[in-house]
């Protein structure tokens, strides 16, 4: 067990934690207070992401199960809260979808240009890390829930950023089927 892959497990923790804090009875915390809970442990679990990566690779303890382990954990987190944020009617379903589908669609890609030997074809780039920066900003602003305080919304905020997020979604899907299909053709 190494320190990064410590982070990943902790990252997983804490979803049920995001989660089950608006399970807890109202007389116990308010909803701006759990908002603040759950965007806290967001941003804390959403650092580890980028921590776990860091450490791995600055002490050399990149591991396959770790490679297999952090895009799991980071894709559970996101879709974890934004089943939250649906039913709290902070999104919409489509966008749920979009996102959450991809991440489907994107790792059955995956697994199945592995399976094939060109597992490389499909690679992370740019394109997908800047769409996991946008949600990693956007989801807790939503959760956050402000209303304006001056010239800040974190709603509003939130909601236009997950609807890039959205778009960008969209075309790193579009990019990674077209990346396999030239990966395909090649391997023919």
């Amino acid at each position: 067990m190494t320190v990064p892959t410590l982070l990943t497990w902790l990252r997983m923790a804490a979803i049920p934690l995001i989660v089950g804090v608006y399970a807890l009875p109202s007389h116990w915390i308010s909803l701006p207070e759990r908002n603040a809970v759950a965007a806290c442990l967001f941003v804390l679990a959403a650092l580890t992401d980028w921590f776990d990566g860091f450490l791995a690779r600055r002490w050399n303890q990149v591991s396959a199960f770790g490679a297999f382990l952090d895009p799991v954990a980071d894709k559970l987190m996101v879709s974890a809260a934004l089943l939250v944020l649906l039913q709290l009617g902070r999104i919409g379903s489509l966008v749920a979808l979009i996102i959450i589908g991809r991440e489907i669609a994107i790792s059955a890609l995956r697994e199945w240009m592995a399976r094939i030997g060109r597992s490389r074809a499909v690679a992370v780039n740019w394109l997908g890390k800047v769409k996991t920066a946008t949600q990693m900003v956007a989801i807790p602003l939503l959760l956050l829930d402000l209303r304006p305080i001056g010239w800040m919304a974190t709603a509003q905020w939130g909601g236009w950023l997950l609807d890039v997020a959205a778009g960008l979604t969209l075309w790193s899907m579009l990019y990674y089927f077209k990346l396999a299909l030239v990966g395909i053709k090649l391997s023919d």
